[in-house]
């Protein structure tokens, strides 16, 4: 359950983030979390609420915006939508495929006061 781990860092990073920018309470935080990227976001959202207890994140709502994989096919040259690693190119069935997005976990916006 490496989402508690994830949770940990990300508070920490929202208290960094206002300590540096000056501001007192989260009240939303919006976090791009890709379809490759090995995180579930049910638990995210879990383990946000417990690990944001006690810091200016507490009784912030966390939104989750997935972001698909994709990756390039070498093969037909083509960009082709993937649900997981070690998918086929859905076009022509290779698995030459270069992964272009869909990895990523960041933090893509925050409402504060």
């Amino acid at each position: 359950m490496h989402e508690l781990a994830l949770c940990e860092g990300l508070v920490q990073s929202l208290e960094d983030q206002a300590m540096s920018k000056g501001f007192a309470k989260i009240f939303a935080v919006w976090l791009e979390i890709g379809a490759l990227a090995t995180v579930e976001p049910d638990a995210m959202t879990f383990n946000f609420e417990i690990v944001a207890r006690g810091t200016v994140a507490e009784d912030a709502r966390l939104e989750i915006i997935p972001v698909a994989g994709e990756a390039w096919c070498m093969n037909c040259s083509t960009s082709v939508p993937i649900t997981r690693r070690g998918d086929g190119c859905p076009t022509c069935g290779s698995y030459q495929l270069q992964v272009l997005d869909g990895e990523q976990m960041r933090i893509k916006q925050i409402e504060v006061a």
